[in-house]
Order: C-alpha cells, then structure tokens, then sequence
C-alpha cells in the first residue's frame, strides 16, 4: 500500500476530474449534434457551441495550471489543490447552468445531473466546501427558473417534448425547486460522510500497515541475528567433522565413519538453510543491491559451472540460448546469477534421469526474459500460487526428495522483485516447469 498522502491523492483526483472533464466535453457535443440532427429540435446552436468550446478552453488551463509536486511546494501543495478544486467545480456548475437555460431551462431533464457534480465536489472537497458548491448550484437553478418565468432571460423549449410552458408555472417550478434543492444538500451530506468514512479507513489501514511493516523489520532483524549465531556454530561444528572423517583424528571403524559421515551430510544441508535464509533475511531488510553493468554470458556460465556436475550424474541435457541482441545488463550480478543457480538447481533436482533442459534469454527491448524449462515432475495445480512462499515445497517435491529447504523460489522471486523485475511459472504435474523472470536491461 502507498503511504496515504492528501496532498497527492487530491491532485490525483483533480487530474481525474480533468479527464472526466474532457469525456463530458465529448458527449455535450454528441448530444448536441443528436438533438439537432435527430430529434430536430430548434436549439441555439452558437450559444451551445461556444460554451462548449470556452468548456473545453478552461479545461485545458486547469490542466495546464495543475498544481505539480515539487520540494518547493509541498507545504502549500494541499491549499493550492483546494483553491483550484473549488474553481474547477464552481466553474463546472456555472457551465452546466448555461448549457441548461440554452437547453430547455427548468424543463430540461438533465438539469438533475447537478447531482453528479455534487458527488465529485463530495470527493475532492472538505464538506463545509461541498455544501458552498450545493448552495451555489441552488442559486444557479434559481437564477435561471426565474429569470426565464420573469422574462428577463429568453427561453428555448424543447418543442414537441414539453407542449406545455413549464418553465412559466409557478407551482411546477416551485415543486421542482423544492426536490431539486434538498436532493442536492441530501446527496452532499451522503456523499461527503461516506467520503470521511472512507478517509479515516485509509488512514487507519495506512497506520496497520506502517506498523505491520515495522513489526516485520523487527522480526527480520531478530532472523538475522539468530540465523548469523546458528551459521558460526554450524561452522564451528563442520570444522570439528572434517577432520576426523578424513582420519586425522585417527582411523574409525565403519559404524564410526557412517555416523561422522551422516552428522557431515546433514550440517551442510542445514548450513545451505540457514545461508539461504540469512540472504532472503538481508534482502528484506535493505531492499538495496549494488548494481553494475555486467555481461550475462558471464553469469549464465558461471551459473552452469555449479550445476553441471549433478547434471551430468543424472545424465540430463542442458541447452541454452542466448539472443545476440543481449550483451550487458544492469544489476546486481552475484544475485542474478543466484536466480540462475537456484532455478537450474531446481530443475536437476525434479527432473528424472535422461530428461532435458532449456535455458532461454530473449531480448525484448527495455528488459530481457529469462527461461528455464524442463521435463521434470511438474507442479500440482493447486499448488502453483504458493511455489513462491517461503518453506513451501510441493507435495510430489518431497516425495522426490524429502530434504529441503523451501526457500530457493523465495529467494529467487525477492532477488528479481528487488530489481523491478517479475516472475512466474507455468506447469503441468508430469509434464514438465517452466519458470519465466523478466529483468530491466
């Protein structure tokens, strides 16, 4: 979630009220053009068309005139925003109050769409703000129903649609007048509380999630800590085993030797744990990596060089392809060639013997797509949404190999997200994966 600003989330919706703006503009004209070629009504054409046209002048000023977020202005960004909402709307309002007395007058049904005004007022301003523009419409509709009933402003009917002369009945007028106004001050009070309602929600979610945030951070900090204290004694505990599993402790006999064996085999195992999750733990907490040019030959051979070995072991077929178009990239090399390690490892590790894997690198301009696919044991469906979580393994993925750690695909979907990049998987259980990564060149 983006933290909650007010200043921002105004201009946001004022450069939206610019856009809708210019959609009104769009169906003025239609309606226009319709009532006149098709409904054949008698309208003042000019007076509509240059209301329409200074609709579209003024819209193009608020436009150019929006207010811009700069160090400089930031203090004075929410006021500014505040004026030129309550211009826009008010100049809005004094548009449509022409563009109805040009239309017909009180007897031109779409002068209800005061309402909608009134709603966008309730989202842009404060509600004291909001009930100025209410009774500043209640005077425009005023003005125009009885400037017309005095005569003082010509009326245009809509001919064969109103036989009669509403606009000189003083009890159609009063009784519209009566429903007009209190549905505007209704709607303005409705809109402007679930308005405030929903303000207050954000700003609590926004508060829940800075502080959820916060906590994380001091969880991840206490991971850090831990894991880093769990590294040195591993460490600690492998440098004890090396030694006498190659006999310099002297010789052991072979219930010894399995069991020194055993005890090695499973502290490396869980060193490679406990580093994995110290990396993700460290990406978390910094969100930083430090990025250079480099060739993304060079990490894809390095990548191979790890996992050939077992490769070869399982007798498995590893092709790649590499798009000419792609030289360096930038990033954070040790990282994205982790991603490679992990996803090649991956596929060794799922892949039955004779099978075959692809490594694929496209160019595709701003970013390239890296691919690894397989004909491994595939991912159950149900399964596929959570192959990124941490210590998730797939159900088939422990019956292949029941050690693991579950925090490769994490690791991988922090390290590409870190670098503003995506990644996904396409599978089908005994068909085979395949794990796509865009990264920004």
């Amino acid at each position: 979630m983006d933290k909650f600003n007010p200043d921002t989330e105004l201009l946001e919706r004022l450069s939206w009220l610019i856009n809708l703006r210019w959609l009104a503009l769009g169906g003025v004209v239609i309606t226009i053009i319709f009532s006149h070629s098709v409904l054949r009504l008698n309208l003042p054409l000019f007076s509509l068309g240059l209301i329409t046209a200074i609709l579209g002048i003024y819209n193009l000023l608020f436009y150019l005139c929006l207010p811009r977020v700069t160090p400089e202005t930031t203090s004075e960004l929410y006021a500014r925003a505040s004026r030129s909402a309550n211009w826009q709307i008010a100049a809005d309002l004094i548009a449509l109050a022409t563009l109805i007395h040009f239309s017909g007058g009180i007897e031109n049904p779409f002068i209800f769409y005061f309402i909608f005004h009134m709603i966008i007022a309730s989202s842009l301003l404060s509600r004291r703000a909001s009930f100025r523009q209410a009774t500043f419409a209640v005077t425009l509709f005023f003005l125009v129903a009885f400037l017309e009933y005095y005569g003082i402003l010509a009326h245009y009917g809509l001919g064969r649609f109103i036989t009669n002369d509403q606009y000189q009945n003083a009890i159609y007028i009063t009784g519209v007048a009566v429903v007009f106004t209190t549905t505007l001050y209704i709607a303005v009070y409705l809109a402007t509380s679930i308005t405030t309602r929903l303000r207050q929600r954000e700003r609590i979610l926004e508060e829940t999630n800075e502080l959820l945030k916060e906590k994380d951070r001091v969880k991840s900090e206490y991971v850090l800590r831990v894991t880093h204290d769990i590294k040195e004694h591993l460490a600690a505990i492998q440098g004890c085993l090396e030694p006498v599993i190659i006999g310099l402790a002297g010789e052991l006999n072979p219930p010894q030797f399995d069991l020194i064996q055993r005890a090695t085999l499973r502290t490396g195992k869980l060193t490679q744990f406990v580093k994995a999750l110290l990396e993700i733990t460290r990406i978390k907490l910094s969100q930083e990596f430090r990025m250079e040019y480099f060739p993304i030959k060079e990490a894809v051979d390095n990548a191979l060089s790890f996992i050939s070995l077992k490769a070869e072991n399982k007798d498995i077929k590893i092709t790649t392809h590499i798009d000419p178009q792609v030289d360096k990239i930038r990033g954070a090399k040790e990282y994205i060639q982790e991603v490679m390690v992990n996803l090649l490892a991956n596929s060794v590790k799922y892949t039955p013997r004779h099978g075959r894997i692809e490594l694929t690198i496209i160019d595709r301009g701003n970013e390239i797509l890296l691919a690894v696919k397989d004909t491994g044991i595939g991912i159950p469906k149900e399964e596929l949404s959570m192959i990124f979580e941490e210590f998730h393994r797939a159900d088939n993925a422990k019956a292949v190999e029941r050690d693991g750690t579950g925090l490769g695909l994490s690791l991988v979907k922090q390290i590409v997200e870190g670098h503003n990049g995506t990644v996904w998987v396409e599978s089908e259980e005994g068909k085979g994966s395949a794990f796509f990564v865009t990264l920004p060149k």
